[in-house]
């Protein structure tokens, strides 16, 4: 599944935990065809390792699993300050497993065995109530994702370190005026870091050398100005 962003689409990732493979793989099957990219986990350690990863939409939750159940993977996440929308797809129907679901911060919950249709349309309000408005921003092929914290490029992520983040979103939020050094320097830096204008022109070169260094342009005395 791909949301539009200008002329751009970003695909959708989602996070299925699940320990029967059958099962697992059969949703798997069911979402990729409705366009999502789809990660399935076969035990909860090897989940939380991979949110540690890579940023995720939406996760689909199963309750028992190996290593590190459910509910404790979402207590865990949550406490990380990870607020990414979560459903539990799960044969546990209890009140007792329901209840702790959601305090642990779970968002929605699906009983097994369940109709996929239902799953679709369930997820599709799952991700429109966790999307929040604003957040994302484009220019041509490039994709400022402020919720997860991360830029795409031809809707792949590039590797940055926060720093070249911080400026690489400064500009495309203000893309087509100039971004003066001082800007950059209140951005990235506290009053207690040591900085240079040197690592300035490393990170501007290292995006350059990301996205094209036509996109960036040195306004001379001034900063930068990133334009379409």
């Amino acid at each position: 599944m791909k949301y539009s962003s200008g002329r751009l689409s970003v695909s959708i990732k989602l996070l299925l935990l699940e320990d029967d493979l059958l099962f697992g793989e059969s949703i798997q099957d069911v979402l990729e065809e409705e366009g999502y990219d789809v990660t399935l986990c076969r035990n909860g350690n090897e989940a939380l390792e991979t949110t540690f990863l890579q940023k995720f939409d939406a996760y689909l939750l199963d309750v028992n699993v190996p290593l590190l159940d459910g509910l404790s993977l979402l207590a865990s996440l949550r406490g990380a300050d990870d607020q990414t929308p979560t459903m539990f797809l799960t044969s546990h129907s209890d009140m007792e497993t329901l209840s702790c679901a959601y305090a642990n911060g779970a968002d929605d919950y699906l009983k097994k065995p369940f109709d996929t249709q239902e799953l679709i349309m369930r997820l599709g309000v799952l991700l429109r109530k966790g999307k929040p408005k604003g957040q994302l921003h484009s220019l041509g092929s490039l994709v400022l994702d402020e919720v997860h914290k991360r830029i795409l490029l031809d809707e792949s992520e590039i590797t940055l370190s926060p720093k070249e983040y911080q400026l690489m979103a400064l500009l495309m939020r203000n893309c087509g005026v100039v971004v003066t050094k001082e800007m950059m320097i209140d951005e990235m830096w506290s009053t207690s870091e040591m900085m240079s204008e040197g690592s300035i022109r490393v990170y501007i070169n290292r995006l350059k050398n990301l996205i094209g260094s036509a996109q960036i342009h040195n306004v001379r005395g001034f900063g930068y100005r990133l334009v379409p």
